[in-house]
């Protein structure tokens, strides 16, 4: 009786504190600043997994998380940020960028977008979902997403965001946009990287 107690007791706790796929974009219920990033396994351009913890741990870090290569907007936001990438290093920080695209995918991306920063793959969802940040994608981009992860992600979009992440793994600074068409400016970027 003491266990089906516990057991109903814990239950809740667990699920509350597990994040699910929302509904749509602005449905989503991302970690707030303060909360720790999660530590979870992502894949580096060569297929290999990595914490998360392993990248940011002791290092001040800017995290894109971005919908894929194939969007236009996130090309084009990728880009600004590595127009940028001298200044925002002088500051201490590291940049890298998340999104669901296999590391093939990536490969393309970081080599199409002239990118110097690191990419990581996340076509599991793991790390993003855990971020609060996944939606049930539309069927319009069902077939989009599926290539991109190599048939790895068959059913969600990410939000694009953007997150400030500080030695101790803590959000400090946060920009999601449900509109996937709106980002942070880099301009925008280095104001708030100053003054944190």
């Amino acid at each position: 009786m003491k266990n089906v107690f516990f057991y109903l007791l814990f239950l809740p706790l667990t699920i509350l504190g597990q994040k699910h796929l929302a509904p749509s974009s602005s449905e989503i219920s991302p970690i707030l600043i303060g909360e720790t990033l999660p530590n979870t396994q992502i894949q580096k351009i060569d297929s290999s997994f990595v914490s998360t913890h392993s990248i940011t741990n002791k290092k001040k870090t800017v995290l894109i998380v971005y919908r894929g290569g194939w969007c236009p907007y996130c090309n084009v936001h990728l880009s600004n940020i590595a127009s940028v990438e001298n200044d925002i290093i002088k500051l201490g920080y590291q940049i890298i960028a998340v999104s669901p695209d296999s590391p093939s995918s990536l490969v393309k991306t970081s080599e199409k977008d002239k990118l110097k920063y690191t990419l990581y793959s996340d076509s599991k969802g793991e790390l993003l979902t855990a971020m609060g940040i996944t939606y049930e994608a539309p069927l319009t981009y069902k077939p989009i997403i599926s290539k991109g992860s190599n048939n790895v992600n068959k059913n969600f979009l990410p939000v694009s965001s953007l997150f400030v992440i500080n030695e101790d793994n803590k959000v400090v600074f946060e920009y999601i946009a449900p509109d996937y068409k709106h980002r942070i400016s880099d301009k925008l970027l280095l104001t708030v990287l100053k003054n944190l």
